[in-house]
């Protein structure tokens, strides 16, 4: 016992050091039932106790704790008698396990781990003092509950039942409760293996650092190993599982570089900032291993910046984040893109359409152990605050795409299922890849035809644009000299000019700065903008609408941010009007009329098809005006007479019929819905 004395003296010492009696009144004043300490504090002070906490935490942080509840008597006695226990919650171990090392040696030991959260069920109060009240005497008893069964009293030794065993009832409102919830937690992307599942370990948190963390959030978990034996199960072994009873829990940033930044890098970045080029070897810095594409690259550099998030006076909020998708032959390397722009980002996710579900991508509803529901975190909501890389998105199942609607426009993720009705955020930058329909892309088609996309998605990307694998000469040698020279270990293989590792710490850093637009900047966006417009009177197409405008201050404000710079520049705007022209140029072209049509991404129908469509649509309500329907051999006859085609015909006869705009009574009639 003496030696628990001493102990006990030691951490009495400790907590009155000027730092913790600061931080144990704070606590009172604030109602808190716990301390945070610093283990790094606690080395300090007893290098040997600090030891002896992490190798036998079930001996020493009992006393800890009563040592902290002993200084919370000094500084606010009236606070401490309230609560009757306070805890010491210990974090920042030297080392951090990662979950996949986690081992049976650890086990009863206070460790360390970093991951994601990944679900979370709800509060439950669990009982901590049970009081009991005897049927036959009324007499009352106290019992501490420390195992997974409720205890109760073995007898009643009131005078009236003198020792004899009796029935207890639970006085529920003179019992104590603690609150409990139980966590997952999983590897980070980043330390998974190739090729190897995340793991998850289940994290039981009580008292006041529930709710600490959401699903999504990064976190570090410091507490104590346990084994819990599993019910059943098919191995005749004695099997367990993994259970960490949390001490502490910490929210890591969303950016987990942004807190590491050093002043040296800080300088190094400004310096950076300064160079004329800047924007050029940022570009340069993405995927160097792909030649040439500078503009999609470009682009690419744009959606890490990413523009600012604006929220206005009436509460609309108006999404920063810049989405991009990517239309070409296979072997153009948008996969390669793709993946080096998820390795880069300070919060990357890659995934591919075929392998992705709606809940997959969103957030799950899964039962827990208790009976109850919780939610899991999809792809999108744990690359929130960074950028989500879907590959083949358009080999992913129509029911499953929707899931992208939501988090594209309005950066939440809604979910109403099982009970549980919750808005996740889903502040991501989405890049997506899809492959044309027929294998190549189609250069007399327009471009919807070539893709197997709803307009409804198709609208929400910033930018579109299409690689086309075209034979040409001169192209073709430097790209094979280009390939040549990474395979042969020659002087000349590319390297980036500024580091993936630099890149990735300068984009965090960058992100702190919010960009404004300045009155010149703004007037060369809205005459571009009502330039574009004016088109209307020579072509009677829409060329430009209010999102593309919305697109263009993004992109502006994520060129000033790659800078560094606090406002956005005359030639800031002018370089992303020219990308957007690119994107326009190749995708919003009404393929038959040769003019600019933004419609083909808005309504899936160019001006052309639109003015075709109500030519059929007249001529077939002036036969039913005549006759009460229209047949098929006059029908085409008389379209034939204004100049269309058979195919053509054909075409827009089925999309109507699939369009439910007109319907066929029996074989070989038409008639309007």
């Amino acid at each position: 016992m003496s030696v628990e004395k001493d102990v006990e003296g030691r951490f009495m010492l400790f907590f009155k050091q000027e730092k913790y009696r600061a931080l144990i009144a704070r606590a009172a004043a604030q109602g808190h039932g716990s301390v945070m300490v610093d283990h790094s504090d606690l080395i300090a002070f007893d290098e040997e106790l600090s030891h002896r906490i992490v190798e036998e935490p079930l001996k020493y942080l009992p006393i800890l704790d009563r040592a902290a509840y002993r200084q919370l008597q000094v500084e606010d006695p009236e606070y401490a008698e309230k609560i009757g226990e306070f805890k010491a919650r210990i974090y920042n171990l030297p080392e951090k396990l990662l979950i996949r090392d986690v081992r049976s040696i650890h086990l009863r030991k206070l460790i360390a781990i970093d991951g994601i959260m990944v679900r979370a069920s709800a509060i439950k109060p669990i009982l901590r003092v049970g009081v009991f009240r005897c049927r036959s005497c009324g007499a009352e008893y106290r019992v501490e509950q420390d195992s997974q069964r409720i205890k109760l009293p073995e007898r009643c030794n009131s005078p009236t039942c003198r020792g004899r065993k009796s029935r207890f009832d639970l006085v529920e409102e003179k019992s104590e409760y603690y609150d409990y919830q139980l966590v997952g937690v999983q590897e980070k992307p980043e330390d998974l293996p190739p090729g190897q599942l995340p793991r998850v370990i289940d994290v039981g948190l009580r008292g006041d650092i529930v709710d600490k963390a959401r699903p999504g959030d990064r976190v570090i978990v410091t507490g104590v190993l346990y084994a819990i034996q599993e019910r059943g199960g098919e191995t005749p072994l004695k099997t367990s599982r993994m259970y960490l009873d949390a001490l502490s829990i910490e929210t890591a940033s969303k950016e987990p570089e942004s807190l590491q930044i050093t002043p040296e890098e800080e300088r190094l970045f400004q310096e950076m900032a300064r160079d004329p080029d800047i924007h050029e070897k940022l570009a340069q810095s993405i995927a160097p291993s792909i030649y040439g594409l500078d503009h999609i690259k470009k682009a690419i550099m744009l959606l890490l910046f990413g523009g600012r998030t604006k929220t206005f006076p009436d509460g609309v909020k108006v999404r920063g984040d810049i989405h991009i998708l990517l239309v070409g032959d296979p072997g153009v390397g948008k996969s390669q893109l793709l993946r080096y722009a998820a390795a880069i980002a300070p919060r990357g996710l890659y995934t591919s359409g075929r392998g992705s579900t709606a809940a997959g991508l969103t957030a799950a509803v899964v039962r827990d152990k208790g009976g109850g529901m919780m939610l899991e975190a999809g792809a999108l909501v744990l690359a929130d605050m960074g950028v989500c890389c879907i590959d083949e998105i358009d080999k992913m199942r129509p029911e499953d795409r929707v899931a992208i609607h939501e988090a594209m426009a309005q950066q939440t993720v809604s979910i109403a299922k099982g009970g549980i009705v919750a808005t996740l955020n889903a502040r991501t930058s989405v890049l997506a890849a899809a492959n044309p329909v027929l294998g190549r892309y189609d250069d007399y088609q327009p471009f919807t035809d070539n893709v197997n996309l709803p307009i409804t998605i198709l609208s929400r990307f910033d930018l579109i644009f299409v690689l086309k694998d075209r034979p040409e000469p001169e192209q073709d040698r430097l790209v094979a000299s280009h390939i040549l020279g990474l395979q042969s270990k020659s002087p000349t293989s590319i390297s980036p000019p500024i580091k993936p590792e630099i890149l990735r710490k300068y984009i965090a850093y960058a992100k702190r700065i919010n960009p404004e637009l300045t009155p010149r900047a703004a007037k060369l966006i809205e005459d571009f903008y009502l330039k574009m417009r004016g088109m209307y009177q020579q072509t009677s197409t829409i060329t430009i609408t209010a999102r593309q405008l919305e697109s263009l201050i993004r992109l502006a404000e994520a060129r000033a941010r790659a800078a560094l710079r606090e406002y956005v520049t005359e030639e800031d705007v002018l370089d992303v009007i020219e990308l957007m022209k690119k994107s326009l140029a190749e995708v919003g072209v009404d393929i038959e009329t040769g003019k600019p049509d933004i419609d083909v991404i808005l309504t899936g129908k160019p001006k052309s098809m639109r003015d075709k469509f109500s030519i059929v649509i007249k001529t077939i309500k002036e036969f039913q005006e005549q006759k009460g329907f229209a047949e098929d051999e006059e029908l085409k006859e008389a379209l034939k007479e204004q100049g269309l085609s058979e195919d053509e015909i054909s075409k827009l006869l089925n999309r109507l019929l699939n369009e439910g705009k007109v319907f066929t009574p029996k074989p070989g009639v038409y008639r309007l819905t």
